[in-house]
């Protein structure tokens, strides 16, 4: 490499650092949830790579929560045990033995998701929803319908993250909860994740799926939408734009906004250090939603 291309190449780093700048002043010491799902749970590669990112946000001084799902690895695990995964609503029926897979396979996961953390250097400390009290839950029903151990969260102790925080730890959460009498709920991991950020007052909640984002057209790639108002949120719902599985996630948003949360992100997983890019950078890659009387922030 030339002396020419090296000093440029240093140049290029060195405008990347100063572009996050203002993002990094603007967040330190303020708490970020990040929703974990997807493809990015099940590519190695993809895992690492998120896994980097959300324990630099957590060096540079922001404060991130993991919650995560493992939808995925539950339905072959349940299909390696002979039992075929059944869903209603976009829901999982899950009965006793279902619920006792489901345990297995998402402490499983958050145990890996410790390891590479701290492989990295950060402390973490993997918890499910049982642990402090921190998700309680009633019986959800699908439309009426009795689909087992599904939790509908009723309420959030956050007292167990706050003191992992204040330790300097990473907290990384399966979503299992418990019930008045102590039964074990498995929890949509998206409810979770709004459920928690609401709690803690996050700043940000940044959901990691398998799309790139918000589309005005879901068939025309060029209408993604880089920043979104509760109100135009509410008006794409209303008229119709918004269906399939970005729905309920989009309500999810709009709620987890009304109740204090700062701004939330939904990321395409599949895009390395999708995190960073759309933290750090005036661009971003995904769709940031806010409320109504928030500035368009940094994307311009």
């Amino acid at each position: 490499m030339t002396e020419e291309n090296y000093m440029k190449e240093v140049m290029q780093k060195a405008e990347v650092l100063i572009e996050a700048l203002p993002y990094i002043q603007r967040f330190n010491r303020k708490i970020i949830v990040v929703k974990y799902g997807g493809s990015a749970m099940v590519d190695e590669e993809l895992k690492k790579q998120v896994i980097q990112d959300v324990t630099l946000l957590k060096l540079v001084g922001f404060k991130p929560i993991i919650v995560h799902g493992g939808g995925k690895e539950i339905s072959r695990w349940v299909g390696k045990v002979g039992m075929e995964p059944v869903f209603v609503n976009g829901f999982r029926k899950t009965d006793e033995d279902t619920m006792e897979i489901v345990e297995m396979v998402l402490g499983k996961v958050n145990k890996s998701l410790v390891k590479l953390v701290q492989e990295l250097g950060v402390k973490a400390v993997g918890i499910s929803g049982k642990d402090g009290g921190l998700l309680t839950v009633e019986k959800k029903y699908a439309d009426g319908k009795d689909i087992g151990y599904v939790g509908e969260i009723t309420q959030v102790n956050p007292k167990l993250l706050y003191d992992l925080l204040e330790k300097d730890f990473l907290p990384i959460v399966c979503p299992v909860g418990m019930d008045a009498s102590y039964d074990s709920y498995n929890i949509n991991a998206d409810d979770a994740a709004c459920a928690i950020a609401k709690a803690v007052n996050a700043e940000k909640l940044a959901f990691l799926t398998d799309i790139e984002g918000v589309y005005k057209d879901p068939s025309d790639k060029s209408t993604l939408i880089s920043e979104l108002t509760v109100s135009e949120a509410r008006e794409l719902i209303g008229e119709g734009f918004i269906e399939g599985g970005m729905l309920p996630k989009l309500n999810s948003c709009i709620e987890a906004i009304e109740n204090g949360v700062s701004r939330v992100h939904i990321l395409d997983g599949r895009i390395s250090h999708c995190l960073l890019l759309e933290i750090f950078t005036n661009k971003g890659i995904g769709t940031a939603i806010f409320g109504d009387k928030e500035m368009r922030f940094y994307h311009e």
